[in-house]
């Protein structure tokens, strides 16, 4: 047995996550309309974790041999109960949240209403509406024995209605209708008033079952088990398990439902009859009075007028210029002197497509290659990619298509840059592609061979890069360059085993690597009690390494972590994790990067990585972590941790409980926004630089075209000889 004394279940940790999620849309300080949003991603977030997480849990309830979560000893029944019984408060918490956006949203005139609650005129429109743009293409049926209970896809959203014939005492028959996916989930009776399809269909669905009298009506939302690769899934589970799951789940029924929503209280005769159609349990049915699956929120907030929209969202803000990138100068040129990041989305992605898009038509490159993962369906990269082909340049691209929720995206751009010339790479078997790494190799006239290396910590996304907190480095190290030449080949090998001097490249060298570089923190503690860890990323769930981090904690080592969501060590455990602290930041823009740092300052050891502290990145992915050895570029990512870190309002503090607290607000300091001020003020030095750059030439080019006196013809004469005589000096 492992100790749980100083962890928690990943599950659990992961609702913690989403309820501050929630936080945000229950914050007035938050503006209104990105309080709808957070509300939004807060329901899409728990709809996806039943999918996946709940649903992977199920099949495991199925079978025979369980496995027992090293983290907290559940097995997975018990770690359903805990979910199901966590989701009963969660559900409550959400309810609330949104009858008081409603509320406020009322206030400054918008206007979320049920049909009920319009006038009689708007009801008529309402009524027309569904008669002529709804009734038409509706899917409804009678259930009853003759007509069983149809099977509904994945996130159906129905309404329910409980009939009886006319002259029939009791109602023995339902009837369903599905809301139909074909035109907008809500329908504008005006600027700022909004009535959902779903209500709609309950108030004027009762017409199309003629000779029926309604004696109740309500809303279901249904949630499925989703079909997943169990060999990527974050199980801490050994691989002969694995191969006796995959046996035994050949036999199960895919796409189980797991959870199911209504929109009131009903009848114990009701529930049993949605237990039965569903094969759900009780405690899986869950009463919800607000919105359901409301990820069209984000469209509806675009339909409002644009002065609400601008008085009730964030100010506009655009990634802005790196003030390490020169617009005006190659960037191949600008990495050849110097290393450089680029801190999305404070600083613009277009650096990158710059490069690729330079690479493609510089005669001294001879290939690039590069690992994708989430490309956006319009994508600058592939493009640049593809016209790199056109070009001759020998391009390799190691396309994954197993990105959850993005493989249809995948299959369409591979087959593109396939078409393209391109060589298409689909990575391992039962181990996803998840690094971000491009090498562009040179061959200069002298046939020596140089390479540029980017490596990031998010994907090559310009919709994300502009969403998502990442860094991207570019480096011409001819080290770091070696290794990244060697990792594409070790890709095209199909070996997950290679050595590197430089990268940390998972499952092997960076599971190596870690441990590696926290035994060095330990020992450094022992020799001048300065041993130090500072962590940002994701999640944390890998046991192996919440083991050597408790480890380096009991050695004296000070750890702080900055942990967005799953945190499965808990803090300031004795004796187990007492010089550990952990912190969690949710704002505007999505935390994504991760950053190791061991030991302070300067002599610090610096990476930026692709990998979170989870068992599938660390040990059943290919992942990538760069070491970070310029000065200026660890500076920048250094005093970007101490900026995070310093937040003293979007900041919550892990507790040993497990519970989440707020910090003391004494500076006032939301270190995203700034950030996002710091990267306007940097702009502005810029574009004052550049004016007077300008200024400066064009006063040269005046001085130039004006008649110069003799004193000056003489100076100019002078200074000219000298310098010939300089120049012949130097060429001896």
């Amino acid at each position: 047995m492992t100790d749980i004394s100083f962890t928690q279940n990943r599950e659990l940790s992961w609702l913690q996550f989403d309820q501050r999620v929630l936080e945000e849309a229950n914050d007035k300080s938050v503006p209104l309309l990105e309080r709808l949003r957070f509300f939004s991603i807060f329901d899409t977030n728990l709809e996806e974790f039943f999918m996946v997480r709940v649903g992977s849990l199920t099949d495991f309830k199925n079978l025979k041999k369980k496995p027992v979560d090293n983290k907290s000893g559940m097995t997975s029944d018990e770690q359903i109960d805990a979910i199901l019984k966590e989701c009963i408060d969660l559900y409550r918490k959400k309810d609330q949240v949104y009858n008081q956006l409603v509320d406020d949203l009322k206030v400054n005139g918008i206007n979320l209403l049920k049909v009920s609650e319009l006038s009689e005129k708007d009801k008529k429109y309402v009524e027309y509406y569904f008669n002529t743009k709804i009734e038409p293409i509706l899917n409804f049926q009678i259930v009853d024995r003759v007509h069983p209970f149809p099977r509904l896809p994945n996130l159906a959203l129905s309404v329910l209605f409980s009939l009886r014939k006319h002259n029939d005492k009791v109602s023995d028959r339902v009837g369903l209708i599905q809301v139909p996916d074909r035109i907008k989930r809500y329908l504008k009776i005006n600027d700022t008033t909004f009535v959902f399809i779903e209500d709609i269909i309950k108030e004027y669905g009762y017409q199309v079952f003629e000779g029926y009298k309604v004696e109740n009506k309500y809303i279901i939302s249904l949630t499925r088990n989703t079909d997943i690769s169990y060999d990527d899934d974050d199980f801490d589970i050994d691989q002969d398990f694995r191969s006796y799951m995959k046996t035994q789940l050949k036999k199960r029924k895919r796409l189980h439902p797991v959870r199911l929503e209504v929109d009131q209280d009903l009848s114990e005769e009701s529930i049993e009859f949605l237990k039965a159609q569903f094969d759900l349990d009780k405690k899986n049915i869950f009463l919800t009075k607000s919105l359901m699956q409301p990820g069209f929120l984000f469209g509806l907030v675009e339909d409002l007028p644009e002065n609400i929209i601008n008085n009730h969202t964030y100010d506009k803000y655009s990634p802005l210029d790196s003030a390490m990138v020169d617009p005006n100068e190659k960037m191949i040129d600008q990495i050849e002197k110097k290393d450089i990041i680029l801190s999305f989305p404070y600083e613009s992605m277009d650096p990158v497509i710059r490069l690729l898009e330079e690479a493609a038509e510089d005669d001294s490159v001879v290939s690039i290659k590069i690992t994708l993962y989430r490309i956006a369906e319009d994508s600058k990269i592939a493009k640049a990619l593809i016209k790199a082909s056109e070009n001759g340049k020998d391009v390799t691209v190691l396309m994954e298509l197993r990105a959850r929720f993005d493989e249809d995206n995948n299959l369409f751009w591979s087959t593109k840059l396939e078409d393209a010339g391109c060589k298409i790479l689909f990575g391992f078997d039962n181990y996803k592609t998840h690094s971000k790494v491009c090498l562009i190799t040179k061959v200069d006239d002298n046939e020596n061979v140089e390479y540029i290396t980017q490596v990031a910590t998010g994907n090559y996304n310009e919709k994300t890069a502009k969403l998502y907190t990442d860094f991207s480095f570019m480096t011409a190290s001819g080290p770091i360059g070696q290794d990244a030449k060697e990792l594409f080949d070790n890709i095209q090998l199909g070996n997950l085993e290679g050595e590197y001097d430089n990268l940390l490249v998972s499952p092997k060298s960076m599971q190596e690597g870690l441990a590696r570089l926290i035994d060095e923190q330990i020992e450094r503690q022992k020799q001048s009690h300065d041993g130090y860890i500072r962590i940002k990323v994701n999640s944390v769930s890998d046991r192996k390494l919440i083991d050597k981090l408790s480890e380096a904690s009991n050695a004296g080592v000070h750890i702080d972590m900055l942990v967005r969501g799953i945190c499965c060590i808990l803090p300031n455990i004795p004796n187990r994790t007492e010089n550990v602290n952990i912190y969690q930041i949710v704002g505007r823009f999505l935390e994504h990067s991760r950053v190791y740092q061991f030991g302070r300052d300067l002599d610090a050891k610096l990476y930026i990585s692709s990998a979170d502290f989870m068992t599938r990145n660390i040990r059943n992915r290919m992942e990538v972590a760069v070491p970070i050895y310029d000065d200026e570029v660890k500076k920048r990512i250094m005093d970007y941790l101490d900026l995070m870190f310093s937040d003293d309002v979007k900041i919550r503090k892990l507790l040993a409980n497990s519970q989440y607290t707020k910090v003391q607000n004494v500076n006032n300091i939301d270190a995203q926004d700034t950030l996002i001020e710091r990267a306007k003020k940097r702009n502005i030095d810029i574009e004052e630089e550049r004016n007077a750059q300008k200024v400066a030439r064009r006063n040269r080019l005046k001085r130039n075209r004006e008649p110069m006196s003799e004193d000056r013809k003489k100076l100019v004469s002078e200074k000219s000889y000298l310098q010939r005589i300089l120049d012949i000096f130097r060429r001896k």
